[in-house]
């Protein structure tokens, strides 16, 4: 009789304990997929802050490079008024020179011959220092005319020499570092025969705002 009733008692508990292990499973598979949408989502969070870290990077690495440069043309047009002010002063320390007649130069005293040597070599010594500062002469006699770095200011007639060809310079020209400081002015031919095309040379920038500015 008593074995009887342990029996039942079994039977009547064990539908409770398969209710429970059915809960605990579902729960457990629940707990799993929970923890693997966190994950993906975890995963996903991190790419997009990697994302944002590669691009701030590459912001970074663009200013800074951006601000490089500006830092080196501040540098190199800085004097870029300076420096033209200072070819005014060239420029009429050379036509002082010119203006003296060959036979005045020839006939003159020790005196004299000193003071025109002291112009010609101030005139070499501050075009000197400016070329130690980035400023270049143009050398534009015989090359092909070019607006972005002469200035015509009249035309030669002659059939034997292609035609907008620099053939003579009135006034020289300089540049600074990539730039036109001054163009030169040029005397150009005409009449001959037409130059073989050739490539554009890359347009000078304006001198740096900023930089004549600050100048």
């Amino acid at each position: 009789m008593e074995n009887a009733m342990s029996d039942q008692a079994k039977d009547e508990h064990a539908p409770e304990e398969n209710e429970t292990a059915e809960a605990a499973a579902e729960r457990a598979e629940g707990s799993v997929e929970g923890d693997y949408e966190a994950l993906v989502r975890l995963l996903k969070e991190n790419e997009e802050l990697k994302d944002r870290a590669l691009r701030a990077a590459a912001e970074m690495e663009n200013l800074r490079r951006r601000t490089a440069r500006d830092v080196q043309d501040a540098r190199a047009y800085a004097i870029a008024n300076f420096a033209r002010d200072m070819l005014g002063v060239s420029d009429n320390l050379r036509r002082a020179i010119d203006a003296i007649p060959a036979e005045a130069k020839a006939a003159a005293d020790a005196g004299f011959k000193a003071l025109v040597d002291g112009v010609e070599i101030t005139e070499r010594g501050m075009l000197s220092a400016l070329e130690r500062h980035g400023v270049k002469k143009l050398e534009p006699l015989g090359e092909k005319f070019d607006p972005h770095f002469h200035q015509a200011m009249f035309e030669v007639p002659n059939a034997d020499v292609p035609a907008n060809t620099v053939v003579q310079v009135v006034q020289s020209g300089y540049s600074i570092g990539e730039r036109v400081l001054r163009p030169a002015m040029v005397g150009v031919s005409k009449g001959g025969p037409k130059q073989a095309p050739s490539e554009a040379p890359a347009e000078p920038g304006p001198v740096n705002e900023q930089a004549e500015k600050d100048a």
